[in-house]
């Protein structure tokens, strides 16, 4: 997919009226953001964006998380027990501290396989 990202009023109006006039090709529509099809017309669409509003327009590759492939079973588990927490107001790493599950400074450090 391609995500396209808009930083001023102008650029999301045009993001907009483009979205609106392509629909088939607009997998998202998130604001000032929108991801697109990866086909050439997605690729014409996030240009001709680019090009009418120069670095007020971000544009960014994307592919799908598979969480089973990328996301190691500890982050995934971890994830899981924190949302069903039995005090829901408990900061993540007061939860994780003294646990088995990792803690934010290691996540934060940690990237995800590909």
């Amino acid at each position: 997919m391609l995500l396209v990202v808009t930083y001023s009023q102008a650029a999301r109006t045009t993001l907009r009226n483009v979205c609106r006039s392509h629909e088939a090709t607009v997998v998202r529509r998130l604001g000032r953001a929108a991801l697109f099809e990866e086909t050439e017309l997605g690729a014409f669409l996030a240009l001709r964006l680019r090009e009418k509003h120069g670095d007020d327009v971000q544009l960014e590759r994307t592919s799908p998380l598979n969480e089973f492939a990328t996301v190691p079973d500890r982050v995934r588990e971890a994830a899981k027990s924190y949302e069903n927490r039995e005090t829901a107001s408990t900061p993540y790493a007061k939860f994780a501290s003294n646990t088995e599950h990792p803690n934010p400074d290691t996540l934060r450090d940690a990237d995800l396989c590909e």
